[in-house]
């Protein structure tokens, strides 16, 4: 387990970056914090285990920090040594012990970035054929296995809530969550309109053809984040039916909710018990509400407020899938990534680090400008 450091408790040399200690201290305070029964199941709850599970590694590695510093500083006197073997050895571990020093400062200063508070929460995702007709279907149902290929092989769970399935094999919508620590961090930058070019395999001229589809991704909301009043919501079920209006139950199971203050109507339908779709619909409608709410706050501070790559808007093309030329290109990072086949089988990672590392970039900068 990790230490619980004491404020002020600087140990080793001394070295350590005062902001390096806040991370210690902010980490100790959040496991002390999380030890109270009198906050389980609240907000503040919630939000403190998102921000002790982010923290533990910087805890982990402030630890380490001070074992190298101590260690470097133990080896200082040995240079001095009359012995040429030792002082050659010493040489040898100091170059080593600092390297770590300096990969371990690196590594901290990243904690120290001004964060998204929403980056550990599940996400809900939402994509949507453009246009292009079947083209754009099957294109948003390539788009959907990338991202669950994707997250089964980064450990993030899949749950379906709703599709609009094609003939072909398309979607004309489908929405699904992903759950999993860190999962809006890694999707958030997904959010925008994506171009796909290819011959669509019904073109008998070899024509290239441009399809679109939306994606939009939403960042959870806990139970207790959004309060909904049950005399606000109008709740119809009905049956579920398949591609083609095939009924895939006889019993009313799907389950459709409207909100009657703003309007937001939702509705899942992939579950055979009509018990398990009202959660899931509930759970949508939080997350739309507490999305629409958190628009409303960004709205009021957008000027000041530009972490994420690109400005984030939906009706934003963000990437291009080029299938004649084997590339893709994210327009917001104005870079191409090959092997568009891999990039469909979830091999993302590449552009997904290219993403954070420019939003890191992004705040650094902010950080080091003249306030």
């Amino acid at each position: 387990s990790l230490p619980s450091v004491a404020p002020g408790d600087r140990g080793g040399r001394g070295l350590m970056n005062p902001k390096f200690q806040q991370l210690e201290e902010r980490y100790a305070q959040a496991q002390h914090r999380l030890a109270d029964p009198a906050i389980q199941g609240t907000a503040e709850y919630n939000a403190l285990a998102r921000e002790f599970k982010r923290l533990e590694p910087a805890a982990a590695k402030a630890a380490e920090l001070r074992r190298v510093e101590a260690d470097i500083e133990k080896s200082q006197p040995l240079l001095q040594s009359n012995e040429a073997d030792l002082r050659a050895l010493v040489e040898e571990e100091l170059t080593t012990l600092r390297a770590r020093e300096t990969v371990l400062n690196r590594e901290l200063e990243e904690f120290l970035l001004p964060r998204d508070p929403q980056d550990e929460r599940d996400v809900i995702v939402e994509i949507r054929a453009g246009t292009g007709g079947d083209e754009a279907a099957l294109f948003a149902g390539d788009l959907y296995r990338m991202y669950t290929r994707y997250a089964a092989d980064h450990g993030l769970a899949v749950e379906p809530y709703s599709s609009s399935p094609t003939g072909l094999g398309g979607y004309k919508e489908i929405i699904f969550g992903l759950r999993g620590l860190g999962a809006y961090g890694r999707f958030k930058n997904e959010s925008g309109v994506h171009r796909v070019q290819r011959v669509p395999a019904t073109e008998a001229s070899g024509r290239v053809h441009t399809s679109t589809a939306t994606v939009a991704v939403l960042p959870e909301a806990d139970d207790v984040d959004i309060q909904i009043n049950p005399a606000d919501l109008r709740i119809d079920v009905y049956r579920a039916s398949g591609a083609g209006g095939q009924h895939v139950n006889k019993t009313e199971s799907a389950v459709r909710i409207t909100h009657l203050p703003t309007g937001v109507v939702v509705a899942c339908q992939d579950e055979r018990s009509q018990m398990k779709n009202r959660a899931k619909a509930f759970s949508m409608l939080r997350t739309k509400l507490y999305q629409a709410q958190q628009e409303r706050l960004d709205a009021q501070r957008r000027d000041l407020r530009r972490s994420q790559v690109g400005s984030g808007e939906r009706t934003e093309k963000i990437r291009t899938y080029n299938f004649p030329q084997d590339r893709v290109t994210d327009h917001r990072l104005n870079q191409n990534f090959h092997n568009l086949p891999r990039i469909l089988e979830g091999g993302l990672d590449d552009m997904f680090q290219a993403l954070a590392d420019a939003e890191k970039a992004q705040k650094l900068a902010a950080l080091e400008a003249p306030q």
